[in-house]
């Protein structure tokens, strides 16, 4: 049975937890991306916790965690501070992974350059690295195509738009090109459910991830990301760490993977032709695998 809590932390944030696993074991946190939550990761959980004790928050703005409403409280600043904290209130001083999809990638990217010592290894799921990403979004035309939703998505009325009809505009995100009738096959009535109960708690705070960072398509009354460099200190993770990447994700292609050992020395890559950018959905036997894989590796 999969354990539910309530994670009261010192900055006043309160993250809602799901876990897996005993206490004594060394720990794996899993942090999901939008628009999702941590019941994502629950198969995968109830897998893994045989040998580890797995804990997967919902990040701010999700579920019943905590819902800031200024955007500045979804700067990585404090989405990085709300997850060492949790560490602090678990008592975990070192995790064996930081196991990371989409937003939570954002994160989890951010933590292993600037927090390295929390944990062993960073494992990474169709999240791209901030120094690839700003180099396709600063010079691709086809990266900012695949990315315009993003300006969509920071829109005063996105949540009012996205909850019409059901989430009519927000079901398509999980089919492979956007408009496919009917949705995959994972997206069964039961999983909608979980979805719908998620969204109808609000949208706002998951949506403020988006408003809060600079990393997305310029339009001609944005051009932020077009003046933005990263130096390498910035974005460099000397961990060990292992990236699981599914080929047919249409919002993050594959050229997002090209050059990534220049920013991940010790980099491993596994490629999944034909696994959507919900690939945790699609191919948890498989996700599982990669992931024992990468934490069989040692820690370098």
């Amino acid at each position: 049975m999969i354990e539910t809590f309530l994670a009261e932390l010192p900055n006043g944030i309160t993250l809602s937890c799901r876990a897996f696993g005993p206490k004594s074991a060394p720990t794996l946190l899993f942090l999901h991306g939008f628009p999702e939550a941590a019941f994502v990761w629950d198969e995968l959980i109830a897998a893994l916790g045989s040998d580890y004790r797995c804990i997967a928050p919902n990040l701010r703005g999700y579920e019943h965690s905590s819902r800031p409403p200024e955007v500045e409280a979804y700067r990585a600043k404090h989405l990085m501070a709300d997850l060492e904290a949790l560490l602090k209130h678990q008592g975990v001083t070192q995790l064996e992974a930081l196991i990371a999809h989409d937003w939570g990638g954002a994160v989890a990217w951010n933590m292993a350059v600037q927090r390295p010592q929390l944990m062993k290894r960073l494992i990474i799921i169709n999240s791209p690295h901030p120094g690839t990403f700003l180099r396709e979004l600063q010079t691709n035309p086809a990266q900012q195509a695949s990315s315009a939703y993003m300006t969509f998505l920071c829109r005063p009325d996105a949540e009012s738009l996205l909850r019409e009809n059901d989430y009519a505009r927000l079901w398509p995100f999980f089919s492979h090109d956007m408009g496919e009738s009917g949705g995959p096959a994972w997206l069964t009535g039961a999983v909608k459910q979980q979805y719908r109960e998620v969204w109808n708690l609000g949208l706002n705070g998951a949506l403020n991830y988006y408003r809060a960072s600079p990393l997305r398509p310029p339009t001609t009354e944005d051009q932020t990301v077009m003046s933005l460099q990263f130096p390498p200190e910035f974005v460099t993770v000397k961990l060990p760490t292992h990236v699981i990447w599914a080929e047919a994700d249409i919002a993050l292609p594959l050229v997002l993977i090209d050059g990534l050992e220049a920013f991940v020395p010790q980099l491993t890559l596994t490629r999944v032709p034909g696994a959507s950018h919900w690939i945790v959905h699609e191919r948890p036997a498989l996700v599982e695998a990669e992931i024992r894989r990468a934490l069989g590796r040692g820690a370098g």
